[in-house]
């Protein structure tokens, strides 16, 4: 969990004074203070999951009533001080129906092997685990070794050698990654990160590194304290969208989804559907990024971690932890099988409605209709701006902070 005795501190102070202040969660460097927009999202009383409510909602040997903190999550998302612990469960890291004995085992099984994936790693890189980070190339295309890398052997196999080549891209993407967060002033914190996705890329090779995975590590690196723990939560949400970033030459990852928002938009708005096809723009690439990353460009650092809680609350499935403790492979199936009535009521209200109907998709078509509401939402401007594509990625950037609260009314309060 996130640094316990100094959350609990600040939210002692928030209790005394009423006041909600996310900067004390996710502070922000001076230097860029005045470029950072204020988040929309605010811990509301009554509606956000406390760390009250969060406890209680936890039996004594500590089972957890997944149903009521869905619910609540759904109406105000989680608040900072518990975001870390809640997010394992609604990512599939831990099943709801484990007592507390359980989860510790697990934990510490899951540690374990962290450590003996990381061993492996450092025995390549030693780098690895050292608090620092690569950002230039070590190794050639036929795996030998540039003069002066940190490593001193040379390597033949293909797999360590497409390994070696992406740790200087991550160590790139890591030192860009919430360059606005304080949390990144330290150069431990951003070995931390680097340590888990060049971890993960080793562990993961048919996927490896793609650009924006740091996008989707950062959050878990901030919200939990334990390195391993923001590994396993990481690797949990690769789970649900590691088809994402699975491009080559001809295809990439979010091509169905791209397809789909552009049919959602042709039969909800076909004038901007035209207008977009007349600015080349029919095949929606402009929203690849929104769609490959959940929005982490779009929106503020604390209100993308608001709307991803309130996207995998509404999509979860209490089969998702079995599923993922399978290996990768096994796991890109369905989570839908077996889902009994007293299951359906622990499913979010939009796998539930997914169970009912037969749908099987498992490309996130709520991403989908999210972004086809930013589009919605900016349908004035677009149409009256846009003259081409580069206006178009204009209009739909960061901050989309009015879309924010547009797109939180229309799908999660209802």
């Amino acid at each position: 969990m996130v640094g316990r005795g100094g959350l609990t501190g600040i939210v002692n102070i928030m209790k005394r004074t009423g006041a909600e202040d996310l900067g004390d969660f996710y502070p922000i460097r001076p230097d860029c203070l005045a470029d950072t927009p204020k988040p929309r999202f605010k811990p509301r009383a009554g509606k956000t999951l406390s760390e009250r409510r969060w406890n209680v909602a936890f039996s004594e040997d500590g089972h957890l009533d997944i149903e009521k903190v869905l619910r609540r999550i759904q109406r105000g998302g989680v608040h900072p001080a518990i975001k870390g612990s809640v997010w394992e469960f609604v990512l599939g890291c831990f099943d709801p129906n484990s007592t507390y004995e359980e989860r510790d085992q697990l934990r510490q099984c899951r540690r374990e092997q962290y450590i003996r994936w990381k061993a492996e790693c450092q025995h390549m890189v030693p780098v690895i685990g050292s608090g620092k980070l690569i950002t230039t190339p070590i190794i050639t295309d036929d795996g030998q070794t540039v003069i002066d890398s940190s490593i001193n052997s040379t390597f033949s196999d293909k797999r360590s050698i497409q390994w070696m080549r992406a740790l200087h891209q991550i160590g790139l993407d890591v030192v860009r990654t919430d360059r606005a967060l304080a949390f990144y002033d330290s150069e431990k914190n951003q070995a931390k990160l680097w340590d888990i996705l060049a971890i993960y890329a080793w562990v993961d090779n048919d996927i490896s590194y793609v650009q924006g995975m740091n996008d989707i590590c950062s959050p878990m690196v901030i919200l939990l304290e334990n390195e391993a723990d923001a590994f396993w939560c990481f690797e949990r949400a690769m789970r649900r969208l590691r088809e994402n970033f699975r491009c080559s030459a001809s295809s990439m990852g979010v091509q169905t989804q791209l397809s789909t928002l552009s049919q959602v938009i042709k039969t909800v708005d076909p004038k901007l559907h035209q207008h977009l096809e007349a600015l080349d723009g029919g095949e929606y690439l402009f929203a690849f990024r929104m769609l490959m990353v959940l929005f982490r460009r779009e929106f503020t650092f604390a209100d993308s971690l608001y709307l991803w809680e309130l996207m995998w609350a509404m999509e979860y499935n209490p089969n998702i932890f079995s599923l993922y403790e399978k290996p990768i492979a096994e796991s890109d199936k369905s989570a839908e099988s077996v889902l009994n009535n007293k299951l359906l009521k622990q499913c979010g209200k939009f796998e539930r409605n997914k169970v009912k109907t037969g749908c099987t998709d498992q490309q996130s078509a709520l991403a989908v209709f999210l972004v086809a509401s930013v589009l919605e939402a900016k349908n004035k401007r677009i149409l009256k701006e846009a003259k081409g594509l580069d206006d178009v990625v204009q209009v739909t950037s960061f901050p989309l902070l009015p879309c924010f609260q547009c797109l939180c009314i229309l799908f999660f309060r209802k």
